[in-house]
């Protein structure tokens, strides 16, 4: 029997999980674990034992249907520049549609070699393909890349040439090789080349969360399907996603939403999730979060991988708090560890910033720390320069001040590319600790947090050396810190409930995030037309007050600080198969099908067969991913000849078929 579900998701923060009792619908148990960025499965196996444990004995291990998991890793990565060397072979593409990759801005340590063949828009071969020109190229870099990605042109209407050189790379070198024909059924060849590419890039990190996941679970004897949560919210096999995991891209805030629609039982409404690293916006109609059709951008890049439509901003709990000597507040799109949890595990981060206070001068980068990640052990060291050996070595085990490590341009510029890397992490003062300043959070160290808050205030002169008025002064500049994250998640919601930007100086604009309310002798209010689902970590900590300043219906659900996990543990499967069909000669049609069309005798016939096709692969998949009671539904989009009838004037059409179904 089957009656429990259990969600993990894991961010770039934390690592929650959940168990879901299916019968009553209800939240049986939650935990959270920080991400242990160096050793996924600490993190994974730490947050699975405290939720098994919290279970206690309502809970019976034997009755786990599913195990699903969401993650940002994979966006996380892309956009920081971490993953595997990778190589991209592209299969008869010319100069322009190479540069048009944007392959050597995206990935620029990607080789890209371009080899002769591809195919027409017909799915006939134009120019062949010679297999000693692949075994070429792969004998050439096989030594120094670790994934490969595959690209021809016109590879959605025939993949012949990609699944050729597949075989060859994999024959060769046994490493994993990504085809662009599998990501995407869309034409744009060099928009899909990227795509595969930066799925190659990332494969290694989503296989280590996977086996992370696996080799936790059976720690725990625990027997059940593996499942991942997809960019448009629903579940995919562990074995798919591993070979795809570019389609994981926004996978989190994805789940997010899911687990905000089960959790607030609404089914119109925008959800703003807030992390440690980022706050994710999207909105959900008819129970189902809206997507982007053009395909989700990673940074600057847009990919062909369907995602939810979120509006990603660089904010969250553990943003780095930066102040100008005119006191201003800003925060930065970048995540810190928090000095409060840094102190809670290093009493030497205490000692430090109570040394600087004491000797009062060092001010502006006191607040600053720098540490390896956790289970990182030596990995990091293998890949880098002398100098990075140096820098990491002088590191060490437990966090060091910026101080001691960083004492020329150079250094820092060292420092940020092992920043960027992952080999190190940066500590500093974020809003969680001036939540923590302000009574507001006390999970890690509160006097860790006060120190921090008197070293930054001090910087910038918003905090005196007078004793009498330092619990003051440092709670008006905690809050201002936390006003400034009310501020601007305001206005990040504002621009996407109204579609567009908005200068944040306008003074109309300011009146509301600032939650003034007027300018001059106007009173100024906006009210979003659905209501607002906030979730996240630290959602109770901000999002009361965003809320009045929005004149919003606002909702924090039980359980608000693992929707993430929730909506994991709930999701649909969800597999869309696409078919075109496009006039040939002599009035017949091809029906494109995997490696070669296939030539029907009449429009109606190729349509049929295409929509038979579309339907039987898509229901096929999501069986076999565990999915029951399906439901396919087919859209046809045409283009025919105008005042024709029937299928006399068809000219061509696209089928696409989705099937959703529980698990």
């Amino acid at each position: 029997m089957s009656r429990f579900n259990i969600g993990i998701d894991t961010g770039g923060t934390y690592t929650d999980a959940v168990i879901v009792d299916l019968e009553s619908r209800q939240v049986l148990a939650s935990a959270k674990s920080e991400t242990t960025h160096g050793d996924l499965a600490i993190g994974v196996s730490a947050a699975l034992g405290k939720v098994l444990e919290d279970a206690g004995e309502q809970f019976n291990r034997d009755e786990v249907a599913l195990v699903s998991v969401s993650t940002t890793l994979a966006t996380n990565a892309l956009v920081e520049g971490q993953g595997s060397p990778v190589a991209a072979i592209l299969i008869g593409f010319d100069d322009a549609m190479a540069t048009r990759t944007r392959i050597a801005e995206a990935v620029p340590d990607a080789q890209v070699i371009r080899i002769d063949g591809g195919h027409d828009h017909t799915g006939e071969e134009s120019v062949s393909m010679n297999d000693a020109d692949v075994l070429a190229a792969i004998d050439q870099i096989k030594d120094k890349v670790a994934a490969w990605s595959v690209s021809s042109m016109y590879s959605v209407r025939n993949a012949a040439h990609e699944h050729r050189a597949e075989e060859l790379i994999r024959e060769k070198t046994g490493m994993s090789v990504t085809i662009s024909s599998d990501l995407s059924d869309e034409l744009d060849g060099p928009r899909r080349a990227l795509t595969a590419t930066m799925n190659a890039r990332i494969i290694s990190k989503i296989v280590s969360l996977i086996d992370a996941v696996k080799s936790s679970l059976a720690n725990e004897s625990i027997d059940a399907r593996l499942m991942v949560v997809k960019g448009d919210g629903s579940l995919a096999s562990a074995e798919l996603v591993a070979e795809r995991p570019i389609e994981t891209i926004l996978s989190g805030p994805a789940a997010s939403v899911i687990g905000a629609r089960y959790l607030s039982q609404l089914d119109d409404f925008v959800v703003s999730d807030i992390g440690g690293t980022t706050t994710d916006i999207a909105v959900a109609h008819n129970r189902w979060p809206d997507t982007n059709e053009r395909g989700s951008m990673v940074g600057d890049f847009r990919t062909l991988v369907k995602a939810i439509d979120m509006q990603t901003t660089g904010l969250g709990g553990d943003s780095e708090v930066r102040v100008e000597y005119d006191a201003s507040i800003e925060l930065s799109n970048s995540r810190a560890v928090p000095l409060a949890l840094l102190g809670a595990r290093w009493p030497s981060v205490e000692k430090h910033l109570a040394a600087v206070l004491r000797a009062g001068k060092g001010y502006r980068t006191a607040c600053r720390f720098l540490l390896r990640p956790e289970g990182a052990g030596t990995g990091n060291l293998l890949d880098a320069s002398e100098r990075e050996k140096a820098l990491l070595e002088q590191v060490g085990e437990e966090p060091q001040p910026w101080s001691a490590v960083v004492h020329r341009v150079a250094d820092e510029k060292v420092v940020m590319g092992l920043i960027s890397k992952g080999a190190l992490q940066l500590g500093a003062f974020t809003p969680s600790d001036a939540a923590h300043v302000l009574g507001r959070q006390e999970q890690w160290s509160i006097s860790t947090a006060k120190l921090g808050c008197q070293v930054l205030g001090r910087s910038c002169n918003s905090i005196s050396k007078n004793e009498k008025l330092l619990d003051e002064e440092m709670r008006a500049f905690a809050s201002r810190i936390t006003d400034a994250v009310a501020q601007k998640t305001c206005h990040v919601l504002i621009e996407k409930l109204g579609g567009q930007r908005f200068d944040p100086a306008n003074p109309l604009v300011a009146a509301i995030t600032s939650g003034n309310g007027s300018h001059n002798n106007l009173g100024i209010t906006l009210s979003p037309q659905v209501p607002l689902v906030a979730v996240g970590g630290p959602a109770g900590i901000y999002y009361p007050e965003v809320g009045r300043r929005l004149n919003a219906e606002t909702v924090i659900p039980e359980h608000a600080a693992v929707a993430n996990a929730v909506g994991a543990a709930v999701g649909l499967i969800k597999v869309t198969k696409v078919v075109e069909v496009a006039a040939h000669e002599d009035g017949r049609f091809l029906v494109h099908l995997d490696d070669q069309p296939k030539v029907m005798s009449s429009a109606t016939k190729a349509l049929a067969t295409a929509r038979k096709h579309a339907t039987d692969a898509a229901e096929k998949q999501a069986v076999s991913m565990g999915a029951q009671s399906t439901e396919v539904e087919v859209d046809v989009a045409r283009i025919d000849v105008p005042d024709t009838s029937d299928d006399l004037g068809l000219i061509a059409a696209t089928i696409t078929a989705e099937c959703v179904g529980r698990l």
